[in-house]
């Protein structure tokens, strides 16, 4: 499945959603929200497996959108039963959108009963654990990462599947958030680190695993807790939520990207809206970049909250000088040169009215390609804009994620190959500026900023510093940043 738009190419993308429901009648009709609400998480595809008492386990997978798939009265029937999972995908791992085979949930039969498993991140040793499978008489059915989690659960000797889950993940390598169901039991359990995250909620008398608190909020859901780092919770309807620790304890390294970008902006992440930090985020932008101008205008939507927050602490005002056309779906004409040239308009169109005559900062959430950056830039000269001022809501991308998120290669990140100065003549703009890092760190609530020695976040698109080392990525031939 192609990229929804020109734009969407330049942008770093989440690579799922996971969803969880225990307890409640027809518990895929609440799945299919959740899933939703997490759409911006994953748009290639999606599916729910559900278990309903009399007709066992039930699975559909789809590609596309959950409104155009999880709506159909006639689909939702053949998911019944009181216990479902779900996810939504965009493919960093295996093959990008090639085949159904690598839409999850993925589903396995083992002695003591079936299991469905939903896994959000990446596991950085796939490959050698894959080849190891292999060799020993393992047959894959898709190219993710994921199924090795399914693969390691069956040649587990543990008694139950939680356990068997357990035996698996301490062979895994990487980032996970996962959920996953037996015939019974909701399971949701995040890698040591929690890069990835993941939520605890209460809704009528079930429990509901998820992403973000935002897909909590559309089925009237609790929000009870984040589901803490290295912890594993198994619940049940009859006894309810049960916890333990199976890794060893180490500092936690949350994604602080899930801050900047890929949360929706109405989430709560570590007890702190997501909103509120981006707003902070434009506030230290405003504090460490200042510059003369006439109007503070958001690169829509994910650099919104944080031109509020600019404009806020520098008193220039703010205005809506590029609109966003809500209702751009796949480019709808043959993509020719010419067409392909005007994608950036279906999608983004120039106040003119208001740009013209007028010096404008832009403020947008990243700069991965640099490509979106330089089309935006054209528009808002073309209608007259005096000057441009590029101001960013993230440091400089300078390296690939390999945690659950699509980078491209790092010769293909701008702030791999270009200082600051260079990248602001390359987008031929009047100045360019990216928070620094310890000002992010300052945004999301760590008040003396980035601790170098033992950092709080992972950072390592910004600084290169890996906290689980990308083993499948370094035998092909990555190399790590050298040590300072």
């Amino acid at each position: 499945m192609p990229p929804a738009h020109p734009f969407d190419d330049d942008k770093l993308k989440e690579e799922c959603g996971v969803f969880g429901v225990i307890g409640v009648t027809d518990a895929a009709n609440f799945v299919a929200l959740g899933l939703h609400a997490l759409q911006h998480r994953g748009q290639e595809a999606g599916g729910i497996v559900s278990h309903d008492a009399e007709q066992g386990f039930n699975s559909v997978r789809r590609f596309g959108y959950v409104r155009d798939n999880f709506t159909r009265q006639s689909l939702m029937e053949s998911l019944p039963g009181p216990l479902a999972i779900g996810h939504v995908r965009y493919s960093t791992a295996g093959s990008k959108g090639a085949a159904i085979r690598d839409v999850q949930p993925f589903f396995g039969e083992f002695s003591m009963g079936g299991a469905a498993i939903a896994h959000n991140g990446n596991i950085t040793n796939a490959i050698a654990l894959r080849k190891e499978l292999i060799e020993r008489g393992s047959i894959f059915q898709s190219s993710s990462d994921s199924e090795c989690i399914i693969h390691l659960m069956a040649r587990s000797l543990q008694r139950n599947i939680p356990e068997r889950m357990e035996d698996a993940l301490r062979r895994v390598e990487g980032a996970f958030s996962i959920v996953a169901m037996t015939r019974s039991k909701l399971i949701g359990v995040r890698d040591p680190l929690g890069v990835r995250p993941l939520v605890l909620g209460q809704v009528a008398d079930g429990w509901v695993l998820s992403s973000e608190t935002c897909a909590l909020d559309i089925i009237g859901a609790t929000y009870v807790r984040e589901i803490e780092p290295g912890e594993m919770v198994v619940i049940s309807e009859k006894h309810g939520v049960q916890s333990h620790y199976p890794f060893r304890r180490v500092p936690s390294r949350f994604c602080i990207f899930e801050h900047v970008y890929f949360s929706r902006p109405d989430s709560i992440i570590g007890g702190r809206s997501v909103y509120e930090t981006r707003h902070q985020i434009g506030v230290e932008l405003a504090r460490e970049a200042p510059v003369d101008a006439d109007l503070v205008c958001p690169v829509p939507d994910s650099g919104t909250p944080a031109a509020i927050g600019f404009s806020h602490e520098s008193g220039i005002p703010y205005a809506m000088g590029i609109i966003r056309n809500q209702y751009m779906g796949r480019t709808f004409i043959e993509p020719t040169e010419q067409i392909r040239n005007m994608g950036v308009r279906l999608k983004l169109n120039v106040n003119r009215a208001l740009i013209k005559g007028k010096r404008v900062i832009l403020v947008d959430d990243s700069v991965v390609r640099g490509t979106t950056s330089r089309k935006i830039k054209e528009m808002i000269l073309d209608a007259g804009a005096k000057e441009v001022h590029f101001r960013i809501a993230s440091p400089p991308t300078a390296w690939p994620c390999f945690y659950g998120v699509d980078t491209p290669q790092r010769e293909k990140l701008l702030a791999a190959t270009m200082s600051e100065d260079e990248m602001r003549d390359h987008l031929q703009v009047d100045s360019l500026k990216f928070i620094s890092l310890n000002g992010l760190y300052r945004a999301v609530g760590e008040a003396e900023g980035r601790n170098s020695k033992c950092p709080q976040y992972c950072d390592a698109c910004f600084s290169g510093e890996y906290p689980v080392a990308p083993s499948d990525m370094i035998e092909q031939g990555f190399e790590l940043k050298a040590a300072e």
